[in-house]
């Protein structure tokens, strides 16, 4: 009885069913745990206040959140020199985020909370986030304007409250000015030096042309000067406003309001406000950019990098794999030969992705990008523009990783189109060009989605080869933008996987970024996932359109 059952397949059925389960609920598991870690987060923890007796006798006031908790051996704890109230074998020790780092020198302390007294949440508690020193921990004494006092008390809060909203908005102006029209301006006149430069290089002293230039400079000097002038007298006004805080140690501490991101006094918050203030910072993390060595602020950069990426990866990819695919299936005379070809392509797939980076370094970097510079750019010379790191040789470097997925992908379609409807074709009078452009590769057509899907799924989690031949901790500029010729595929960019190793492995402030690694994380899963549907929706359209032909 057993022996048939056996016989049957049936275990070997449930066998895979019960194993596909245990990795998909692993996988769930896993995506959870991220994003538990990853999402509180955003969520605006209560500030507490303590008297806290270190164990050589001295005691001070203790402000701060509470970020994490771990049981400590108390041996380890006597090695170190504490003298323990009791003789448990383990005590609870806390993470508390104290902030106020260029006052108190550091921002995380590890607390007992069996030497705190006089624990309490005093809804007087403010917490601000700066642009630089991470957030401040205090109470709110005065709000000042150009060092005189115009509010304190109660009254001081809905004061800091207008004012804040009119610094924000002297900020947006002032970045818009920057970055955005004097970038521009800057990026025009680089541009004339570089016009200019090509022609001294080709000896061409035509006045008319130099006139033109200079004329183009002086317009453009213009310019800037108008809005240099412009920026710099908001400053007096973005620079007008502060306000003093009483940080743990009793001093006040004054704070320029236009340093400030925003604040709130998180122990007098209703759920309501919670949410409000989660779901603020939650679009703030995705659509600013990172600030604080990466650890504060969003990650916008990042995201569009990846995506970007990812988008040229797959339009280089698919049109290289398919017209591979169809030679060695359609075309090539089978034997010895494209046996070889094959077998080359199976061990591409198993190459370390790091050799890959080594490879688009050497050959599309140095080799290619070199040569480009010299041909098409001599005038920018010795400064590369296509002879170093950017974003067009990341994504033909993931496009040559991900090439054979799409090569072995496509060949089991077109393998699967039925001969009959091949030589119906062909009996009707098409060519066998025409055969294979209307109507076998239609059909095949899925199996290409399939191998985009897989490509995407493990281009976008590629870091080791980026390292080498693009990505960078911070981008000045984005590689799509408003200034001629608007792609940019010579820039460097920023990528969510690289995002995740610099804050987990290289940020100066470990324990502020280890939540961010969480965060990230689980955007990269996100995003991921987001690509695929979208490829797996495409690829269902088109296996329903041509369903009624297969059959």
């Amino acid at each position: 009885m057993i022996r048939n059952w056996f016989k049957s397949g049936s275990p070997w059925v449930w066998l895979s069913a019960s194993a596909v389960s245990i990795s998909i609920l692993l996988v769930v598991a896993l995506i959870g745990l991220i994003a538990a870690r990853g999402l509180v987060y955003f969520w605006p923890k209560e500030v507490l206040q303590a008297q806290y007796h270190e164990h050589a006798g001295n005691s001070y006031r203790l402000i701060g959140e509470v970020q994490d908790t771990e049981e400590i051996p108390a041996a380890r704890l006597r090695e170190s020199g504490v003298e323990l109230p009791g003789d448990e074998s383990a005590y609870t020790r806390y993470l508390v985020k104290t902030g106020n780092r260029d006052s108190l020198g550091m921002d995380f302390r590890l607390i007992l909370p069996d030497f705190m007294t006089d624990i309490e949440y005093p809804p007087e508690l403010m917490v601000v986030e700066r642009r630089e020193w991470g957030n401040l921990y205090g109470y709110l004494k005065q709000v000042k304007e150009n060092g005189e006092v115009v509010a304190e008390g109660k009254a001081a809060i809905a004061e800091l409250h207008k004012r804040l909203e009119r610094a924000l908005d002297l900020y947006s102006q002032i970045r818009h000015i920057e970055k955005d029209l004097i970038g521009a301006i800057n990026y025009k006149l680089e541009q004339l030096r570089l016009d200019e430069r090509r022609l001294d290089l080709d000896n061409d002293h035509d006045p008319a042309k130099r006139a033109a230039i200079t004329t183009q400079r002086n317009e453009l000097q213009s310019e800037y000067e108008a809005l240099h002038k412009q920026r710099n007298e908001l400053f007096p006004r973005f620079n007008r406003d502060s306000f003093t805080v009483e940080i743990m140690d009793g001093r006040l501490v004054e704070v320029a309001l236009s340093k400030v991101v925003r604040f709130y006094f998180p122990n007098a918050m209703g759920v309501g406000g919670k949410i409000g203030h989660y779901f603020s910072k939650l679009w703030e993390f995705v659509s600013d950019e990172p600030r604080e060595a990466n650890t504060e602020g969003g990650i916008f950069p990042a995201i569009f990098g990846t995506v970007m990426m990812v988008l040229l990866m797959s339009i280089l990819v698919t049109p290289a794999g398919v017209v591979a695919a169809v030679y060695l299936r359609e075309y090539a005379k089978q034997g010895f030969i494209v046996r070889l070809i094959r077998i080359a392509v199976n061990n591409l797939a198993g190459v370390p992705s790091i050799v890959y980076g080594v490879f688009g370094l050497g050959f599309f970097v140095y080799f290619l990008g070199g040569n480009i510079d010299a041909l098409f750019f001599p005038e920018a010379q010795p400064t590369p523009t296509f002879g170093t790191p950017g974003i067009l040789w990341s994504s033909i470097t993931l496009a040559l990783l991900t090439l054979p997925v799409v090569i072995v992908a496509t060949e089991e379609g077109l393998a699967r189109v039925p001969r009959s409807i091949r030589e119906g074709s062909l009996a009707l009078g098409a060519t066998k060009a025409e055969t294979l452009w209307r109507t076998v590769l239609p059909m095949a057509s899925p199996a290409m989605m399939t191998g985009l899907i897989l490509a995407v799924a493990r281009a976008a989690g590629e870091v080791a080869p980026l390292m080498l031949v693009g990505v960078v901790k911070l981008a000045p500029s984005l590689p799509l933008d408003g200034n001629a010729p608007y792609l940019h595929l010579d820039r460097k960019f920023m990528h969510l996987g690289f995002h995740i190793y610099d804050v987990g492995f290289q940020s100066p402030n470990v324990e502020a970024a280890r939540p961010l690694v969480y965060a990230t994380a689980l955007l990269l899963v996100l995003v991921i996932i987001v690509l695929n549907l979208a490829a797996i929706r495409i690829r269902n359209r088109l296996r329903e359109k041509y369903r009624s032909l297969e059959s």
